[in-house]
């Protein structure tokens, strides 16, 4: 049977196969509250501008609001004959209110509409990401304040290099979140605009009140060109590109987790909350949750591309491809609020073994940059000299095999006789982290400074 919605152009309803490939009921019947607050809005002001009626409009909303409560209940039948949420709706409307149901459709298109529900859902996504993103940071803060002089090795190459702080290396992915957040919040500001009333691509010739319905659905106005409203998906697009990053800065973090957490490493422990066992050997706790978290970047950049590669060719305005512009976005935005509830939730949950990261501090001659400092402070020599004069140091305590600060002093002076016994001072990890005073150092004085700054921002008392 043909599909009574479309008019009365086409005599014969599609093949089984064009139903199939044609319909997007079955995901995006997610835009039903969005589909329904947007329609709402266009009645109330079709009948401010005398487009429609008073009692037209009233049973227009009566009957949306029959419709909501009952999709949530789920007594609502979707039809995949009727494509869309659009059409479901508006048809179930036709059953519940008769014709008046066919005036809302005055002065727009399902082109303006989709692009309106679909505005509408990211924006609320965005911001509950933003809340998911606040909630990492502000564990991450808290964590960081408690361990601001727990000392760990900081590394290059994956190599032990100098002596940090654990909450030093927290607090790097505190400053690394706050920009997927601004990130995130300039993405929304950019969408903020409403594109109802463009309709299919020309805009319309009725009177109708743009502004008026940007205000109601919270939007700072109405889209400035009508082919634009409909054709673009670019806020689509900046929000995967902002998902994609935080996604990959997430899985830095959770791949750093599944390191220490390893024996190997035994920096910190996750409790079973976030890890699971083995189904032969009985000795394991596995960091299921970094895992996953770290796999996520797959899906997430993957739906960024998916879309890029939908829109790269399309002309404008419109063009049933767009279609293509939900499911991956759907399954993006779901699985990044999963992810940074996860992580939240293990940043809380793990706890820093200080023995162990103190010893693994310690090893690999970290504290050979502070003797190099030390030579050129206390000696005025040349830093590349000094550089040279640490490096045949740190090769007479590797063939010791001992730490540079169990050299005698007899043993430092055979390489430079300048050298005295307040180097020392410098050759412990306490003294190197310690000394790390510069702006953004690892020194916990500073360490301390910067979590209490970020706990206030995120409006969190602090100790």
């Amino acid at each position: 049977m043909t599909n009574k919605m479309w008019g009365g152009r086409f005599a014969k309803g599609p093949d089984a196969i064009m139903s199939k490939i044609n319909a997007s009921i079955d995901f995006d019947q997610k835009l039903y509250a969005e589909d329904i607050a947007g329609s709402k809005a266009h009645a109330q002001m079709l009948v401010s501008q005398g487009i429609i009626t008073k009692a037209d409009a009233s049973a227009i909303t009566k009957g949306l609001d029959e419709i909501k409560a009952e999709i949530e209940g789920g007594k609502f039948k979707f039809s995949q004959a009727l494509e869309d949420i659009h059409l479901n709706i508006e048809s179930r409307l036709k059953e519940l209110i008769g014709d008046a149901a066919g005036r809302l459709h005055t002065a727009r298109s399902r082109n303006d509409q989709v692009a309106l529900d679909f505005r509408l859902f990211i924006r609320t996504a965005v911001d509950e990401l933003c809340v998911r993103v606040k909630d990492v940071m502000l564990a991450l803060a808290e964590k960081a304040e408690a361990e601001a002089a727990t000392i760990m090795p900081g590394f290059t190459h994956l190599q032990v290099a100098q002596p940090i702080t654990f909450g030093h290396h927290l607090m790097a992915y505190v400053e690394m979140l706050s920009r997927d957040l601004s990130r995130m919040q300039d993405a929304r500001k950019r969408m903020n605009e409403s594109p109802l009333g463009a309709a299919a691509l020309a805009g319309t010739s009725y009177r109708i009140d743009r502004t008026a319905t940007a205000k109601a659905l919270g939007f700072a106005g109405p889209t400035r060109n009508s082919m634009d409203s409909v054709a673009s998906r670019d806020f689509a697009l900046e929000v995967l590109a902002a998902c994609s990053i935080c996604a990959i800065n997430l899985s830095r973090l959770a791949e750093e987790i599944v390191i220490w957490s390893s024996s190997q490493f035994n920096f910190v422990k996750l409790s079973d909350k976030f890890t699971t066992g083995s189904s032969i050997m009985p000795q394991k706790r596995n960091p299921d949750a970094a895992e996953l978290i770290r796999a996520k970047p797959g899906r997430i950049l993957g739906a960024f591309i998916a879309l890029s590669v939908v829109m790269k060719g399309l002309p404008l305005t419109y063009s049933k491809d767009m279609q293509e512009d939900k499911e991956q976005v759907f399954d993006a935005l779901e699985n990044m609020e999963l992810a940074l509830a996860a992580m939240a939730g293990m940043v809380r949950d793990m706890k820093p073994n200080q023995t162990a990261m103190k010893a693994a501090a310690s090893t690999g001659f970290s504290t050979a940059t502070d003797l190099a400092d030390w030579l050129v402070q206390k000696l005025k020599m040349p830093f590349r000299e000094a550089h040279h004069v640490s490096g045949r140091i740190v090769a007479m305590a590797e063939k010791k095999n001992v730490f540079l600060s169990q050299l005698s002093l007899a043993e430092l002076q055979s390489v430079h006789g300048a050298i005295d016994a307040s180097v020392f001072k410098v050759l412990s990890v306490e003294a190197s982290v310690k000394s790390r005073i510069s702006f953004g150092g690892t020194a916990p004085s500073n360490v301390k400074r910067e979590a209490k700054r970020w706990l206030k921002i995120l409006k969190v008392k602090t100790k």
